[in-house]
């Protein structure tokens, strides 16, 4: 049996299945005899000293977490600053470790994520203080750098694809009355993989969503126009999906909602779908409707993939057993070894390589014009839509979730005054 206990924390976004892979850590954990406690609130627990002990929780309850949807343990948007910035932040992470006989530290997040764990476990070295620190992949944005797709965004790509097909069809059976114009928001403020997902919905220039606007490519709100418009002529209705994160010609943000910040130090995002409806209707007299999905498409654990639910799955158990063979400052990521059968396997990354970068969609997987996607894409897309993993439903006809009792050790340092 190893001696420490291993801290697992989430952070940032949830997604549909974050909480698979905290059940899959757990059960790998236990396995091999190591306690697990969780940080409540993510980083925030450990600096408050907030530690679920999860030992409480029984083998039933962790096992359902694999088709419970949000953040088990809680989690939190702060981004810690570097070690000179936020020196004390660290140390106290350390102190807290320390106490608790922390020896692996698995952080469960994006970018930012990475960046703190590889920060942590830099300090850690520095003070002589042996941790392990693995970050794992989360987000539903699917932008982390190394990794071909990111837990989290299979199930988010499925709920956009399926949301607007149907939603098309709703659409085309009132248009020639009503609706002309209809306008999904889809997440993505830097890359679009979201919106790229929806057109997945479709093929050909007739078929729903006929104009999807990505980050990648500069807004032309003039060229938007004359698009929607030729659409409705030919068709009789049109489809739009716009990433939240799409930017004029001068690099602003179409939704940029009063140059506000989030905790992340990010732009905070209006509605591009809900600005976009109205220019629409007051530039070509259309009647338009929009929806904003928002949590909606992160949350929508009854209509995840199978595909991402095993790859959630798969490196929360790796992360436990690169943690344990003491690979420092690595992120289990997902590599792709075929397309047709579509095949993957897990492999460590080193986080110098994923913090603070963004995968942006390749030029390759949006169609010339800019509007769509690409046969390349669809390739690349479609398997991680793959499978149905629906949760158990009861007799209400609701999904049968657990609640976990996240029950804190004791603490044995002072509070936190940060």
């Amino acid at each position: 049996m190893p001696s420490g206990t291993l801290l697992y924390a989430q952070s940032g976004g949830v997604t549909a299945v974050i909480n698979a892979t905290a059940s899959a850590v757990i059960q790998a954990a236990r396995a091999r005899r190591v306690k697990v406690l969780a940080g409540r609130n993510g980083i925030l627990g450990a600096l408050r000293e907030e530690l679920i002990d999860t030992s409480k929780e029984s083998i039933t309850t962790i096992r359902g977490l694999a088709h419970t949807p949000g953040g088990a343990f809680g989690s939190c948007r702060v981004k810690l600053k570097s070690l000179d910035e936020d020196r004390a932040k660290y140390e106290r992470l350390l102190e807290v470790f320390q106490a608790h006989d922390v020896r692996w530290f698995l952080y469960n997040g994006g970018n930012d994520s990475a960046d703190t764990a590889l920060k942590v476990s830099r300090l850690a070295k520095e003070f002589g203080y042996p941790l392990t620190c693995v970050g794992v992949p989360k987000t539903v944005d699917n932008d982390l750098a190394v990794t071909d797709c990111c837990p989290g965004f299979g199930s988010a790509a499925k709920y956009t694809a399926v949301s607007v097909r149907e939603a098309a069809l709703d659409v085309a059976a009132m248009a020639d009355t009503s609706t002309r114009v209809f306008v999904y928001e889809a997440m993505g403020r830097h890359a679009g993989w979201l919106a790229a997902a929806a057109g997945l919905a479709g093929n050909g220039p007739d078929e729903a969503p006929h104009l999807i606007l990505f980050p990648e490519r500069e807004f032309d709100e003039a060229d938007f126009f004359a698009r929607v418009k030729a659409t409705v002529e030919r068709v009789g209705w049109c489809v739009v999906v716009a990433s939240e994160g799409i930017r004029t010609a001068d690099g602003t943000f179409v939704a940029d909602a009063g140059g506000s910040k989030d905790s992340f130090g990010h732009t905070q995002l209006g509605g591009v779908a809900s600005h976009l409806a109205g220019r629409v209707k007051d530039a070509l007299g259309y009647k338009v409707h929009w929806a904003l999905p928002d949590y909606l498409q992160r949350s929508a654990r009854h209509l995840a993939s199978a595909t991402d639910l095993a790859q959630a799955t798969a490196v929360g158990e790796k992360a436990v057993e690169y943690a344990l063979a003491g690979m420092n400052s690595v992120m289990p990521v997902i590599v792709r070894t075929s397309d047709s059968p579509y095949r993957w396997k897990i492999e460590p990354a080193p986080l110098s390589k994923i913090a603070n970068r963004e995968k942006k969609i390749p030029a390759g997987f949006i169609r010339r014009d800019g509007y769509g996607i690409t046969d390349k894409a669809r390739a690349y897309l479609q398997p991680l839509i793959a499978g149905e993993a629906p949760p158990p439903y009861g007799k209400d006809g609701l999904p049968k979730y657990v609640s976990l009792k996240n029950e804190t050790v004791a603490p044995k340092l002072e509070p936190w005054e940060g």
